[in-house]
């Protein structure tokens, strides 16, 4: 029996906003520092007190902070018996998120906190602080940021504890500018910032206006689309009054694609098309989107179904019509675009995150128009010419076809995003062979629906197959069949952005001859380049990094690209959203900022950031042995003849040295 889910789309929006994070400006909205206080001679508090800039606040303790809650913990050495919970000063003030649709407490006056603890009256006691915080003024938020702190006493030395002098105020150690600082074995001075030109991203914006309009047309055939078609007819059919029906059609049109377009421009703006495109490589986003796609593929097959509250629908269609003219035109391609969404989401989540490899607002801005003028034209076309209603297929058998076909569509796309987490926690569970494996199965369970040789509880039994079901059925079985020497290694270029790397596959007979000197650590790669004389190409890139995939497939893995790589480089290739942990977290001081990184991509992500001022993923540029660039860097640049050249232009600069 099939079920109707009725979703609550506030809450499922405040929570995946509340796990994006918001771009972050250079401002230090939080100043913190720390020190002991000796209450006895075993027992004293931790005073840690927050200096709020004007105009920020940061959100409290949980649950009251919400999901990005202040977290204050603390670790002692061996002479710390016991610490407790940290107690503010004052109250938190409580106000209510508009964004987030409910109340929140957070500080925006300084504060102060007490955390009790008591000592070995023997021993010298050092305690480790790690504060977790997010800041946000009126408009935005700045991502969450980890700042790390100790504190010490008791006459503390380095027999006491671990190794270092503390101080009794734990204050992070202001750096001279630039200047670096970490408790890290590295190189600092091939981690100093460098001058170096912004590249550019050389995806066509033809091409992703495109790519929006044909999501747009795509979008028309989904469930909760097409049955607007008829409400759009007799709304238009009421509307009409002597010659201003064609006008009134046009207006709907431009404003089914002011309302997208404002809808991506928004979106861009708060959350940064810098951070979307790092959301596209964030093993957690990754996931969610997974679980979502899950869902609407399951919703799809027919196990239930997802709208959005019915009032709101109704009251947007009242509204249209109890208005008149331009206003009522308005608010029904407002109601087209609301009722829409339950099924469009997906499509322009994917959308915004792919279009934000431009790196600025154009690219998302250029999806999304794209997608609306895919999404607005054909129901302009309806407007104009209400007779072209009688001669469009009625909801049917064809519709929950189309529903299931992107089901499947969804599914297999799933796996993309749940690769991209795999790849970055080092699961293991979804490698190549796993990956390509199950893109078979459902690439033929897809042929096998098409050819109603597969049928779901509310398909219609058919007695034959019509000659376009069977066309489109040789299309994923033909592309079944092409996966296959996938499973023994073999590079499947034509979608390489998607599936796992080789490097992840067990079985693999497809071996290059020529191999280059590839390392996964910065200072490593920088000795070994220094000890052999040779350019370093860095390359920066991410698991979840699609257009990275289709750098390896088009550039990396071409015999012209490896020989240059294998005779005149060493590559250092560095994945900024691995969650491997480090050994030893990484304690860095830089500017007057302190950040504590604990993962390896965070230590990768932190030099990119710092070195090269850059947070997107491909990023390329050759450098000396010094660690100063030879080229300007470049993104996303699938061709070959270019890369060679600027490979070419590297090396020549490095021997002209």
């Amino acid at each position: 029996m099939r079920q109707t889910i009725n979703v609550n789309w506030r809450f499922i929006v405040a929570i995946l906003t509340s796990m994006l994070t918001l771009t972050a400006n250079g401002a230090d909205s939080v100043a913190w520092k720390a020190e002991a206080v000796a209450d006895t001679d075993s027992t004293g508090r931790i005073v840690v007190t927050a200096s709020v800039a004007e105009g920020y606040h940061f959100y409290s303790f949980a649950p009251d902070g919400g999901h990005n809650s202040l977290e204050i913990k603390a670790e002692g050495n061996e002479a710390v018996l016991s610490t407790g919970e940290p107690t503010a000063s004052v109250a938190p003030e409580k106000h209510y998120e508009q964004s987030l649709g409910g109340e929140l407490s957070s500080w925006s006056e300084d504060v102060s906190f007490e955390i009790p603890f008591s000592y070995a009256t023997d021993k010298g006691y050092k305690i480790a602080l790690k504060i977790r915080y997010q800041a946000c003024d009126n408009t935005s938020c700045l991502t969450p940021k980890t700042v790390a702190l100790t504190v010490s006493g008791n006459g503390y030395t380095e027999e006491d504890g671990n190794a270092g002098e503390g101080s009794a105020a734990g204050a992070a150690v202001d750096g001279d500018g630039g200047a670096l600082t970490t408790n890290a074995q590295i190189d600092t001075q091939l981690w100093e910032p460098v001058k170096t030109a912004t590249p550019t991203a050389d995806q066509s914006p033809w091409a992703i206006l495109v790519l929006g309009f044909l999501g747009g047309l795509a979008a028309l055939l989904t469930p909760c689309v097409w049955p607007l078609i008829p409400m759009t007819l007799s709304f238009f059919l009421k509307q009409k009054k002597g010659g201003k029906f064609n006008k009134g059609a046009l207006t709907y049109g431009g404003a089914i694609v002011i309302i997208y377009l404002v809808l991506g421009i928004a979106i861009t703006l708060i959350f940064g098309a810098g951070k979307l495109n790092e959301l596209s490589t964030n093993a957690i986003f990754n996931i969610i989107f997974f679980l979502l796609l899950v869902v609407f593929a399951i919703s799809f097959f027919g196990a239930f179904d997802i709208k959005l509250p019915q009032k709101w629908s109704n009251a947007m269609d009242s509204k249209a019509e109890s208005t008149s003219g331009i206003i009522s035109i308005f608010f029904m391609a407002f109601t087209l675009v609301l009722v829409s969404f339950s099924c469009t989401g997906p499509i322009i989540g994917t959308l915004l995150v792919e279009a934000a490899s431009q790196g600025n607002i154009i690219g998302p801005a250029l999806g999304m128009g794209g997608f609306a003028l895919g999404l607005a034209i054909p129901f302009t076309l309806f407007a104009f010419f209400p007779g072209m209603l009688k001669e469009m297929p009625k909801s049917g058998g064809w519709l929950n076809s189309v529903k299931v076909v992107l089901g499947f569509c969804e599914l297999i796309l799933s796996l993309k995003f749940l690769s991209v987490a795999d790849m970055a926690y080092g699961w293991r569970i979804l490698d190549r062979e796993v990956f390509i494996s199950l893109w078979i199965v459902m690439f033929v369970m897809l042929g096998l629906y098409l050819l109603g040789k597969l049928r779901f509880s509310h398909d219609e039994k058919k007695e034959h197959v019509g000659v376009g079901r069977f066309i489109l059925s040789l299309f994923p079985l033909a592309f079944a069949v092409y996966l296959l020497p996938g499973l023994w290694g073999a590079p499947l270029k034509a979608c390489s952005a998607f599936v796992p790397p080789l490097e992840t596959q067990d079985f693999n007979l497809y071996t290059h001859e020529t191999k280059y000197v590839e390392f996964s650590d910065y200072d490593e790669g920088m000795e070994y380049a220094r000890e052999h004389g040779l350019p370093v190409l860095v390359d920066f890139s991410g698991y979840g990094c699609v257009n990275c995939r289709n750098m390896e497939a088009a550039v990396f893995d071409t015999d012209r690209v490896r020989g240059m790589l294998a005779e005149k480089y060493v590559v250092i290739k560095l994945m900024v959203d691995d969650k491997k942990e480090l050994t030893r977290p990484m304690e860095v001081t830089a500017a007057g900022n302190s950040y504590s990184l604990g993962t390896v991509g965070e230590k990768w992500a932190f030099l990119q950031s710092y070195k090269f001022g850059a947070n997107s993923q491909p990023y390329y540029i050759v450098l000396d042995n010094a660690g100063q660039p030879l080229t300007d860097p470049v993104y996303y640049d699938n061709n070959v003849d270019k890369f060679m050249e600027w490979l070419s232009t590297g090396l020549e600069r490095y021997e002209a040295r």
